[in-house]
């Protein structure tokens, strides 16, 4: 017997993972969700391992508060090491049971029993199929650890490239998305917002838009307000007269945007210590070198706003929600709260969203939905938000300023490591309090209070001080977050949380002690490290891309930048090249990945060049503007992201390790390529960027 994989432990009963159909169809039902990173895919891929069929068996069920395990969020790049080992451990004990109630019924010893597409063979030509048994209950008992998966030599499918069982639909058209659900009698909802944040609806004239062609409700509810329609033009209509019929009050609250960084370090902060590690023979330092680096607040700006379906049935006792939240079962948390109604009469069903990764507005419109739908009970209601609310409206991933001091001895070398970080938490998200986050919670008459953003656990992780501690084998660091706890714009997880400014400082510090040392930046990094597998994805990316070899030409340069995820997660290595003209232009990124076991090497690969390419984004042009009242970025002229003419080009070295446990890798890019671009930019024209984005603005500002 083995210990359960812990998401299984924590949902043992077998059924509610694996459902077996007469017609050939095993059902597998996880507790994490496809946010366009093919999770999916990857999960089907380990349980037609396990149970000995066919990929093309395999359907994968969205994620439903009635009758999926709760696994929490997905988020942290934890997909495939704690839902991928719950299902290959249910999986191989579900073979286990098959088995044995086919070798019952056949007569004969289960070790004489084979498995092919699910069809048990035993001696005599005697057969069995799973889906002879699938109405016989056999799976409706708590998983026990008995059974062993198999070795991965033994894997047919894991481990080898899969095509993405969502990709076709989204691709062709179907409709397959929450944006494209439709239910009979469904109605539309919008919501006022707020001319800024926090201020308070003080009269609301309502007589004139309950007047107008296919309004069917005016909703209000303290300071917040929303109208349902028979159509979504009708509903845009009411909405814009309703704005005009708002009387608002409120004052101005954001911090001045142009001294971002010095009012980050000014706010009132809790000192806590991250790591440290003491020399066994401490060093003097004959030098000392301080630098600080920073990055804005930054936008999860999915290219499709955020969208929801609500509907109360049996008179207000019941509801349904369909929602892309990354965690069903913590957005059911906040709106039983939110409600005062019981979680088990709240179903909410993940349906797929444009992906964003982190916690945008998915969440914030799904109950907008329900307050909506809880005036027209009955009737579906479908609230989509536009492009201003989900620039405007939706957490931010939080601004963080970090300052990086390293001591070098006589030599040269960094004898002492320190780093400071100020940052709020880095989640609001739903669920994981006893006070709902959820953005139209705090408008509400009965309104809940806003709670500050909190930071994961560093067991977990963390949050603002994620991949804080370096890598390196320095012989003595110490690490502290200044958390602050006051943040009037509201942030929230943005992909890899803290650890994107974190690797960023890091490795261009990295660089930048190299460089007073005139030593090459990749040998200086690999003096550093003893970790074989660190070594080698450096190696890796450094011989791709050719890095002893490289040609230099004018307005030409390349970086590297390197992390381990989360300390203890997956290992990246990235060589940026890049080209300055008016504005840097990212040219090529080679990455050099090792996440352990890769269950779809292809999903790998793409996780690593979205992420690449996210991170290209973040590091040129990203930045969430504001004045001293509201949100100002709230179009894609003022929140520019990457074009398609301006994407690099990517290429990922894969160094698979089929017998270790699988560690993520949706995530481990984007720090390194921060880095990495910044390293290139200072190796093309001598200027060291520390403020993220790299606008052409703050180029010359630093070259001033």
């Amino acid at each position: 017997m083995s210990a359960l994989p812990a998401n299984l432990k924590a949902n043992p009963r077998l059924s509610r993972w694996i459902r077996l159909r007469p017609e050939g169809i095993v059902e597998i039902s996880p507790g994490k969700v496809e946010i366009g990173q093919g999770i999916l895919t990857a999960l089907a891929q380990i349980a037609a391992d396990e149970l000995d069929v066919g990929l093309e068996r395999i359907r994968m069920v969205p994620t439903n508060t009635a009758a999926s395990p709760n696994e929490g969020m997905t988020s942290g790049s934890l997909s495939v090491s704690d839902s991928g080992m719950a299902v290959r451990q249910a999986c191989a004990e579900a073979r286990a049971i098959l088995v044995a109630a086919a070798a019952r019924r056949m007569g004969a010893e289960a070790a004489t029993l084979a498995v092919s597409d699910g069809i048990v063979r035993g001696p005599g030509n005697l057969s069995v199929s799973y889906f002879d048994m699938a109405g016989d209950g056999l799976l409706d008992r708590d998983a026990t650890g008995d059974a062993t998966p198999k070795a991965a030599g033994q894997r047919r499918f894991a481990g080898q490239p899969a095509p993405r069982l969502d990709l076709a639909d989204k691709i062709f058209g179907v409709p397959r998305l929450v944006h494209d659900l439709t239910q009979p009698g469904m109605l539309h909802g919008r919501v006022l917002r707020p001319p800024s944040p926090r201020a308070k609806l003080l009269a609301l004239e309502t007589d004139a838009v309950r007047d107008m062609p296919g309004v069917e409700a005016v909703v209000r509810d303290g300071s917040f307000a929303g109208v349902v329609a028979d159509s979504e033009w009708h509903a845009h209509r009411a909405l814009e007269k309703l704005r005009t019929a708002a009387t608002w009050e409120g004052t101005p609250q954001l911090p001045d945007e142009t001294q971002l960084s010095a009012w980050l370090k000014g706010m009132g902060s809790e000192e806590r210590p991250v790591g440290e590690r003491v020399a066994d023979k401490p060093v003097a330092a004959v030098h000392t070198v301080s630098r600080d680096y920073s990055r804005p607040y930054i936008a999860h700006a999915s290219i499709g706003p955020s969208c929801a379906v609500a509907l109360f049935k049996e008179n207000g006792a019941r509801v349904n929600v369909w929602t892309h939240s990354q965690g069903v079962f913590n957005l059911r948390a906040d709106l039983a709260l939110i409600l005062a109604m019981p979680a088990e009469a709240i179903v909410v069903e993940h349906a797929e969203g444009a992906g964003c990764y982190g916690h945008n507005g998915a969440d914030d419109v799904a109950l907008d939905a329900v307050l909506l739908a809880r005036a027209v009970p009955g009737r579906s209601v479908r609230v989509q938000w536009s492009r201003e609310e989900e620039l405007g409206w939706a957490p931010f991933g939080p601004a963080m300023v970090v300052t990086i001091e390293a001591g070098l001895d006589e030599r040269g070398d960094i004898c002492h490591w320190r780093h400071d970080l100020w940052s709020p938490g880095h989640t609001t998200r739903p669920g994981r309090a006893a006070t709902p986050t959820l953005l139209a919670g705090h408008d509400i008459e009965a309104a809940f209070p806003r709670i500050p953003a909190i930071n994961p656990p560093i067991a977990t992780g963390g949050g603002a001080e994620r991949n804080a501690i370096p890598p390196y084998d320095f012989p003595g660091f110490h690490i502290v977050n200044h958390h602050l706890t006051e943040m009037p714009i509201r942030v929230s997880a943005l992909r890899t949380l803290g650890a994107f400014a974190n690797v960023f400082a890091a490795e261009s510090f990295m660089d930048e002690i190299a460089a007073e040392r005139a030593e090459d930046p990749v040998a200086f990094r690999l003096r550093q490290l003893s970790d074989p597998r660190a070594k080698a994805v450096i190696e890796a990316a450094a011989a791709r891309f050719g890095w002893s070899g490289w040609t230099r030409r004018e307005g030409w340069g390349h970086g590297i930048g390197y992390a381990r995820y989360k300390v203890n997660g997956s290992y990246c290595a990235v060589i940026a090249e890049i080209e300055a003209e008016r504005e840097i232009r990212v040219r090529r990124l080679v990455l050099a990945v090792d996440v352990g076991e890769a269950v779809n090497p292809d999903g790998v690969a793409n996780q690593i060049e979205g992420g690449a390419i996210q991170a290209t984004s973040w590091t040129l042009k990203e930045a969430v503007r504001f004045d001293r009242t509201r949100i100002t970025s709230t179009q894609w002229d003022a929140y520019p992201i990457l074009r398609f003419s301006e994407v690099p080009a990517v290429e990922v070295v894969l160094l698979d390790h089929p017998g270790e446990p699988p560690m993520g890798a949706g995530e481990a890019a984007h720090g390194p390529v921060a880095a990495a671009i910044a390293n290139a930019v200072f190796d093309a024209i001598g200027v060291r960027v520390r403020d993220l984005p790299l606008t052409p603005e703050r180029i010359v500002a630093a070259m001033g």
